[in-house]
């Protein structure tokens, strides 16, 4: 039988217990209060990263338009000159582009310094999917629509560079943005914003501290 000694031995550990919970939650409360504070971003930080993916949005859509003239004129050559049918035309006339399209979007537009395999294999995932998709719909539209050849590649390849980028964005290059010499450059950029954000608000409570004295 449970005397009351046990009782109060045992209410006194399930408090303890719970004393301990209740400290071990608010140190973790306390613990992501202050990463979320260090992750903050200041005025001008906010500021600059929204200029910069605003460029990189740009740069994507400079250097897809640059490999989509690629496409067009070698999708050209092989319809007009070779007397190709879509299918294959449309094959040859992606995959050059596809390869200039990664390069320079790799090195200047995501910045990254991933290995280069791994970064290609993740690309050629999607182009694994888009690739026979685009090429039944291609075909489908041209050799049973009658739709005009042209017409469907513009139309792929609007879908093929709002698609590309989002997955560039966040697959390929999701952990490995800015991490090659330009990206470096573009984060000191970015802490170096920081910085001055917060001498200017140092300096003005300075100011507003020598204010009140007087």
């Amino acid at each position: 039988m449970e005397t009351e000694k046990d009782k109060i031995t045992e209410l006194t550990e399930e408090k303890e217990v719970a004393a301990d919970e209740s400290a071990d939650k608010a140190a973790e409360e306390a613990t992501a209060k202050a990463e979320n504070a260090a992750e903050e971003l200041t005025p001008e930080q906010i500021k600059l990263k929204r200029k910069n993916e605003i460029i990189r949005v740009l740069k994507f859509v400079g250097f897809s338009c640059s490999a989509g003239v690629i496409q067009f004129v070698v999708f050209t050559i092989l319809n007009e000159v070779l007397h190709l049918i879509y299918w294959p035309a449309y094959l040859i006339a992606l995959t050059l582009s596809v390869l200039w399209n990664f390069t320079f979007n790799r090195k200047f537009t995501f910045k990254s310094a991933n290995n280069v395999p791994i970064a290609m294999l993740k690309v050629a995932a999607y182009y694994v999917v888009f690739t026979p998709l685009s090429t039944l719909w291609g075909d489908a539209l041209t050799d049973k629509a009658h739709w005009n050849e042209y017409l469907v590649l513009a139309f792929t390849m609007v879908i093929n560079l709002v698609t590309e980028y989002l997955f560039n964005q966040f697959v390929v290059y999701r952990k490995s943005m800015n991490t090659n010499a330009l990206g470096k450059k573009e984060n000191a950029a970015l802490e170096a914003a920081g910085k001055q954000d917060e001498a200017s608000k140092e300096e003005e409570k300075s100011d507003d501290a020598g204010k009140a004295d007087i």
